[in-house]
């Protein structure tokens, strides 16, 4: 591929599942955020999940997002459709995020010629298999940088065997302007004392951790509404749901779906509870932090990083029901405590979580000299 033309716009494209996860909705804020940046022009290219309805996609374009969709029927189909998106777009940086997209998406910017090309890992464990690890090692020599998405998925790259001097971490950021002074109650106590967890129903969350917990504070004469929002996997779902109904839960478990307000509901819930197996940058975590809730989460990579223990939540080990209970008994027995512990979360996610910040780490990436060198 020739060399970007002199005068025109560095044209980037963002390669990311259509199955709007995390990962998705950090390509899709890089994007937002390009929009105003007279000197990018971005294309946002997804790989077709069940979540990529047509209203979503037109959704995007309705923002002034360029987007287009791929296959995801075979790995050869999606790089074959993408290598006809580069070849026709003509990008000079591809940026392709997440487990495996990112060695599709490398793989056809590689064969396309692409002259900068990123890698982005959005989680701590991913399920790579020996050859999926060859293959994105492979990859390497044609990529400018692996970017973690927080010091420990950062650290996991290293582990895998990618050099230590092409891995990188940009820590994910949010949406600050959503969580305005105005938003949050004037009193802690105008906060209703019950909990919520935002989290699709996938594999590497565990709510059935967090709704034991619940029935252990239930034998201990705490009855708190639990809700649960988020969309994901309806078999697991389903699992949950017969857990909520087999330990006698059905009246204080709420399953909201998928929700447009969440700043609201953060802001008028005292406790957040993020129970985990692993993560990468827990984007739902910053938010509950933003809103002032005070927060418990699962001790693993990626929440560690956000929660200082005692200091802005609580951290408690991962799939130990009775901990986690003791730590929502605790914030929900002590407002003072949680209030404190609110407050003091909030003004981290304003300082150290906001979009950007996070835009700022990534545009110096494209700066001519960042791609000259």
């Amino acid at each position: 591929m020739p060399a970007q033309p002199a005068g025109r716009p560095l044209r980037v494209l963002h390669f990311v599942t259509g199955g709007f996860s995390g990962a998705t909705q950090v390509a899709v804020d890089l994007c937002l955020a390009a929009r105003d940046d007279s000197g990018l022009q971005t294309l946002l290219v997804l790989r077709r999940k069940r979540g990529t309805t047509e209203q979503r996609v037109q959704a995007l374009r309705a923002q002034g997002l360029q987007v287009q969709v791929v296959s995801n029927w075979l790995h050869a189909l999606t790089v074959w459709q993408l290598r006809r998106v580069i070849r026709a777009w003509r990008p000079d940086v591809v940026f392709a995020h997440g487990f495996s997209d990112h060695i599709w998406g490398r793989q056809a910017a590689v064969a396309e010629g692409v002259p900068h090309i990123f890698h982005v890992e959005h989680n701590a464990r991913e399920r790579y298999t020996p050859r999926r690890l060859r293959q994105a090692l492979a990859l390497a020599p044609h990529t400018r940088a692996s970017i973690g998405v927080s010091e420990g998925v950062r650290a996991s790259l290293v582990e895998r065997g990618f050099a230590p001097r092409q891995c990188i971490a940009i820590p994910n950021g949010i949406a600050l302007e959503r969580f305005p002074d105005a938003l949050l109650p004037a009193r802690w106590q105008d906060r209703a004392p019950a909990i919520l967890m935002a989290s699709r129903f996938a594999r590497q969350k565990d709510h059935g951790t967090l709704i034991r917990a619940l029935a252990l504070l239930r034998q201990r004469g705490l009855a708190p509404a639990l809700y649960l929002a988020g969309g994901g996997s309806r078999r697991l779902q389903r699992q949950a749901q017969a857990l909520v109904h087999g330990l006698g839960l059905s009246d204080q478990v709420h399953f909201l779906g998928s929700v447009s307000d969440l700043p609201q509901r953060l802001a008028a819930t005292q406790v957040f509870a993020l129970s985990t197996r692993w993560e990468g940058m827990p984007l739902a975590l910053v938010e509950a932090m933003a809103a002032g809730c005070a927060c418990v989460g699962s001790d693993v990579v990626g929440v560690r990083e956000v929660i200082a223990h005692g200091s802005t939540g609580l951290l408690v080990p991962p799939q130990d029901a009775a901990a986690l209970a003791d730590a929502l008994q605790q914030l929900l027995k002590d407002a003072a405590l949680a209030q404190r512990l609110g407050q003091v979360a909030r003004l981290q996610a304003l300082r150290e979580h906001g979009h950007e910040l996070m835009w700022q780490r990534y545009r110096a990436l494209l700066e001519p000299k960042a791609l000259e060198s």
